[in-house]
């Protein structure tokens, strides 16, 4: 019996070794570390062997003052919201200045929302908050960009006028805390330029991998390449159901924000 219980423990012992090696650093499996492949073998010995001639990049004609790139696709041209709608699908009822051309939230009216549907895009939108001054917190000149229309980057006069910090300025909205606080002064014009990536799902419907987004505040980084959990609601968690491209949509919080917007394009990626 004594034999018989030494060997239990002495294959207990070598067990837990076998454990404790296969766990330590040093025996890690080649999965856990970066690999590229490419770069395996033998390695050239000239520079024409590194050099690529195709595929060719197409040609893009950059504009001055943040006008449209030759390939972008133009949402507001300052003359009026052909490209939009509101939420019943009728024309955008947001009011439009044509001789300084810019559209503005028209109070209680609903949101609008592109006729195009996007998926991963480059994003350019400028947008101003009134110089006069109403009210605080989430109430003052607040709205909203809304990615695949349900990923909320939100837009609000945070000047002078703390609020949560997942729900200020530059923010997705109640999932990630901007960078830096970069507004111009009150009444005058912002910059948002967003980098997002649509999130991808199987075909069972769940999430396989997340979206993400960077965002540049009149040029400054104030989110960098973050995870997109999901929705954007007021209460409660993100969620995940499955979607396909969709529209870009505007907010009208309701609350006479008078937050006005010129200068929209986007590049699909």
């Amino acid at each position: 019996m004594k034999k018989i219980i030494w060997s239990l423990l002495g294959l207990l012992i070598i067990s837990c070794q076998e454990k404790a090696k296969v766990e330590t650093p040093e025996t890690k499996s080649e999965v856990d570390y970066i690999i590229h492949e490419e770069y395996s073998g033998t390695e050239p010995t000239k520079p024409e062997e590194t050099e690529l001639y195709k595929p060719v990049p197409p040609t893009v004609t950059p504009a001055k003052n943040n006008a449209a790139p030759s390939d972008a696709i133009v949402l507001f041209n300052g003359n009026n919201l052909d490209q939009w709608v509101g939420t019943d699908g009728k024309p955008a009822p947001w009011d439009v200045n044509e001789e300084d051309g810019f559209f503005t939230v028209k109070d209680k009216s609903g949101d609008i929302k592109t006729k195009k549907e996007f998926g991963s895009i480059q994003l350019h939108i400028e947008w101003r908050s009134p110089k006069e001054i109403l009210r605080d917190g989430q109430n003052r000149a607040n709205s909203g960009v809304f990615l695949q229309d349900r990923y909320e980057i939100q837009v609000l006069d945070n000047n002078n006028n703390d609020t949560y910090v997942n729900g200020q300025v530059g923010s997705i909205y109640k999932q990630h805390i901007p960078l830096a606080k970069a507004s111009v002064p009150t009444g005058e014009w912002n910059t948002y330029d967003v980098v997002y990536h649509a999130p991808e799902f199987n075909k069972a419907g769940k999430k396989i991998k997340s979206g993400t987004l960077t965002l540049l505040h009149n040029g400054i980084l104030v989110l960098d390449h973050v995870e997109i959990k999901g929705t954007t609601p007021y209460i409660g968690w993100p969620k995940n159901e499955a979607h396909g491209k969709a529209p870009l949509r505007l907010q009208d919080h309701g609350d006479n924000s008078r937050v006005s917007y010129r200068n929209i394009w986007v590049r699909e990626l």
